[in-house]
C-alpha cells in the first residue's frame, strides 16, 4: 500500500509540473503572422461535413505572446467549427505561442442551405480584440442536393442490401423510386450506396445534371431495365465522386462504377464526362449482335483505378470516345462480343503505378477455377472488334492487343486508319497472326507515329499540328468531332480535329 500511495503522490507531481506555464509571455499587439489570409473550405453539399483544413498562426518575434482571445465573428450562430492548438470550440482565450513558433487552427464546417440566403458563406476568425485585432476569412460555397441514400432498418439501424436475380447481395443500396427515374440539373444528385433502375423501367438523365457518389457507390442497370443520359455539347452530364476538395479533383477510385447488367437494353450515353472511379462503365449485357447494349457518342471517361470501361460478352458502340488513364486498361472489351468504336482516342497515361496491360485489350474468353480446384478457360464469340480512325496510345510501348485463344466460334476483327502504339522490344507478339498489322484485317494504319497530344497529364487529349494523325482518317457518317468542329473533310484520326497550339513566352 505505501508503494502505491508514492506511485500516486509522483503522477500527481509530474500531471502538475507538466501543466504549469513556467515562461513568461506579453500580448500578441497585432503583429501575428497567417500562412493564409483566406481559409477557403471547399464546395460542401448541404448538411454533409466538409473535409478539414489548416490555417498555421506564427509568433514570428523573440518573445512568447499570449493571444487574449480567439473566436469566430458569427459567434456561437456560426457553422464553422475550430480546433485552436487541440482543443475544440468557437471561443478561445489566452492562447500562448512561444517565440518563433506557431501553433495550428483547424476549420470544418457543416451547413444547411436552407439556413443561408448566399450559397457563398463566409465568417471570420478574430484574433485578439480592440485596435489589436486581426482576422482571417472563411469562405465555403455550398449546394443543396438531391440525397439518395439506402434504407435502413428501423430496430436493428443495418443498411439495407440490393437483392439481384431473387439473391441477396452485399453491396449497400436500394432500387430508385418511380419519382427518382429522372435527374435534372436543378441540383446536383449525390448517391450513397448503390442507386439501382429497376426492371422495365429507364433513368433519364439530363442535359447540365450532375451526380456524385459517395465512397463504395455506384450506379446500376438492371436486367431489362435503361439508362439514358442526354448531354449536350454546352451541358454535359458529370459523373464523379463527392469528394469537392481540388486535391480530390484528380484521385481515382473514390466510387464504384456504372454497372448495366446482363439483360439491360438500349443504354445510351451522349456528352458526359465519367472520372475518378474503379471502373467507369461496367457493360455486363449479352446482348444481340445488332443493336448494341451501351452506344456512346461524345463521351469522356478519366482516370479509373480499375478499367475505363470494361464489357463482357457485350455490344458496345462507341463515336467520339475518349478514355484516358486507368490502372489497368482504358477499354476492355472481353469474352468475346462485339465493339465498334469510330474516331475514339484510348490515351492510357496511368502514373500511379506500374500498369502491366495495354490501353485496349481484345480477347474471346475468361478464366476460373472449378470445384476440383482446375483452372478452366472457356471461349465465347469475338462476333465483331472493329476500330475506325481510332489512336491507342499511353505510356506503355504496347498498347494495344488481340487475345485470342482457340477453342472454336469466331473471332472477327478490322482495325483501320489508326494510329497504333506498338515496340515489341522483345518479340512477345512476333508469333501473333492477329497482331500482324501487315495483314488484310488492317488497312491504312500508322504504327508508333507521332500523336502529339496538348497535354498528357491533365487528360488533354487535343492533338497538335505535329500530329501523324492530321488528314488521315477516313470519311464517316460522323462529321463533328468530340468538341462539334466540322470534320466532313480532311478528317483527323481520334475524337479531335487538330489545332495549332500555343507557342509558350
Amino acid at each position: 500500500m505505501r508503494y502505491f500511495i508514492t506511485f500516486i503522490i509522483c503522477v500527481v507531481l509530474v500531471s502538475v509540473s507538466s501543466c504549469r506555464k513556467d515562461f513568461n509571455t506579453t500580448p500578441s499587439f497585432g503583429a501575428l503572422e497567417f500562412s493564409k489570409d483566406t481559409v477557403f473550405l471547399d464546395t460542401v453539399f448541404t448538411n454533409i461535413g466538409s473535409a478539414t483544413y489548416n490555417l498555421k498562426v506564427y509568433n514570428r518575434g523573440s518573445n512568447a505572446v499570449t493571444i487574449p482571445e480567439i473566436k469566430l465573428e458569427n459567434g456561437t450562430n456560426s457553422s464553422y467549427r475550430l480546433n485552436v492548438d487541440g482543443i475544440p470550440g468557437k471561443d478561445f482565450k489566452n492562447i500562448d505561442i512561444l517565440a518563433k513558433d506557431s501553433i495550428f487552427i483547424f476549420v470544418e464546417t457543416t451547413i444547411d442551405a436552407n439556413n443561408v440566403v448566399n450559397p457563398l458563406y463566409t465568417d471570420k476568425i478574430l484574433f485578439d480584440t480592440g485596435s489589436n485585432q486581426q482576422n482571417v476569412d472563411l469562405v465555403t460555397l455550398v449546394q443543396d442536393a438531391n440525397f439518395i441514400y439506402p434504407g435502413k432498418d428501423a430496430i436493428s439501424m443495418k443498411i439495407d442490401s440490393l437483392t439481384l436475380n431473387g439473391e441477396p447481395t452485399t453491396l449497400k443500396g436500394r432500387f430508385l423510386t418511380n419519382t427518382e427515374l429522372t435527374f435534372t440539373n436543378a441540383k446536383p444528385t449525390v448517391i450513397y450506396g448503390f442507386a439501382a433502375v429497376p426492371a422495365n423501367q429507364t433513368l433519364t438523365i439530363e442535359a447540365g445534371a450532375k451526380v456524385y457518389f459517395h465512397d463504395n457507390s455506384g450506379l446500376i442497370v438492371d436486367d431489362k431495365a435503361t439508362l439514358k443520359v442526354n448531354g449536350t455539347l454546352s451541358e454535359k452530364v458529370i459523373f464523379e465522386g463527392d469528394r469537392l476538395e481540388h486535391s480530390f479533383s484528380e484521385t481515382a477510385g473514390q466510387w464504384g462504377t456504372i454497372w448495366m447488367r446482363a439483360g439491360s437494353k438500349d443504354n445510351e450515353i451522349n456528352h458526359a464526362i465519367i472520372k475518378n472511379g474503379v471502373i467507369g462503365v461496367l457493360v455486363d449485357s449479352i446482348g444481340s449482335t445488332s443493336t448494341p447494349t451501351l452506344k456512346l457518342q461524345n463521351t469522356e471517361i478519366y482516370n479509373h483505378s480499375s478499367y475505363g470501361i470494361l464489357g463482357r460478352e457485350t455490344n458496345i458502340e462507341g463515336n467520339n470516345v475518349v478514355i484516358g488513364a486507368a490502372g489497368q486498361v482504358s477499354l476492355a472489351a472481353t469474352i468475346g462480343g462485339t465493339y465498334n468504336f469510330t474516331h475514339s482516342t484510348f490515351a492510357n497515361y496511368w502514373n500511379n503505378g506500374l500498369r502491366q496491360l495495354p490501353a485496349v485489350l481484345v480477347n474471346n474468353f475468361f478464366a476460373y477455377t472449378n470445384e476440383i480446384g482446375q483452372e478452366v478457360i472457356e471461349t465465347r464469340n469475338l462476333h465483331a472488334a472493329n476500330f475506325t480512325n481510332c489512336i491507342f496510345d499511353g505510356n506503355n510501348n504496347i498498347e494495344f492487343i488481340l487475345d485470342k485463344v482457340d477453342g472454336g466460334g469466331t473471332f472477327n476483327y478490322n482495325i483501320s486508319n489508326s494510329l497504333i502504339k506498338f515496340t515489341d522490344n522483345n518479340d512477345s507478339y512476333k508469333d501473333n497472326a492477329e497482331l500482324d498489322f501487315t495483314s488484310s484485317f488492317y488497312q491504312d494504319n500508322i504504327i508508333n507515329g507521332n500523336v502529339h497530344f496538348r497535354n498528357t497529364q491533365n487528360s488533354d487529349f487535343i492533338i497538335g499540328e505535329e500530329s501523324d494523325a492530321i488528314n488521315k482518317a477516313k470519311a464517316t457518317s460522323f462529321t463533328t468531332d468530340i468538341l462539334g468542329i466540322d470534320r466532313s473533310t480532311n478528317p483527323d484520326i481520334g475524337a479531335y480535329q487538330h489545332v495549332i497550339f500555343e507557342k509558350e513566352d
